[in-house]
């Protein structure tokens, strides 16, 4: 829909409303002999109505959910086959930090594809998933890019903790790609 021709209608109606207005004051002001430059009224101030953006809010969260899942299940699986009980994530964390997990060559593959340049988890489609949740939770407002970045960096953090070590090599390069895309749009470069 091309929002001009809307527009082009509200600037006639507000030129033919001004033409009016302004030959009845010319009208008034000719009798009056007083002529009226322009008149300063003080605004209560720029209101803004930005809310969060609860479908986006909720379409990310449903589909990082549906694909944690996924992701959990085919670590779960590939720690089945080789005979380890899944108790808790705390412990799948730990067998695949310290490396005492075998892969298949299928599931090697197919994890490769989703961390890959292009895939789901990779570099750019996560940053931009976290950057996408982070405007729609400040209702894409960029004066509140600086707690998002925050936020996110919070969140790094625990996730550092959770996994008990220094993160995989992905995640750092995830965190500096948002951050970099979070403050393009807190300066207006994005």
């Amino acid at each position: 829909m091309n929002v001009n021709g809307v527009t082009g209608v509200r600037n006639t109606y507000a030129s033919t409303e001004s033409a009016e207005l302004e030959k009845k004051n010319s009208t008034t002001n000719e009798s009056n002999q007083e002529t009226v430059a322009a008149t300063y009224e003080k605004s209560e101030g720029i209101k803004t109505n930005k809310q969060q953006d609860r479908e986006t809010i909720e379409r990310l969260k449903a589909d990082a959910e549906q694909r944690t899942a996924s992701l959990r299940s085919l670590v779960e699986k590939m720690l089945l086959k080789q005979g380890e009980q899944v108790t808790n994530a705390t412990d799948i964390w730990a067998l695949l930090r310290e490396g005492k997990v075998t892969v298949d060559p299928e599931t090697a593959a197919k994890a490769a594809s989703e961390i890959a340049e292009d895939g789901y988890w990779g570099v750019e489609q996560t940053s931009e998933r976290l950057v996408s949740f982070a405007k729609a939770l400040a209702g894409n407002d960029s004066s509140k890019a600086e707690t998002m970045i925050n936020a996110v960096t919070k969140g790094f953090k625990e996730a550092t903790k959770a996994w008990g070590g220094e993160l995989p090599e992905i995640c750092q390069k995830t965190l500096d790609t948002t951050i970099e895309k979070l403050n393009k749009w807190k300066d207006g470069l994005e």
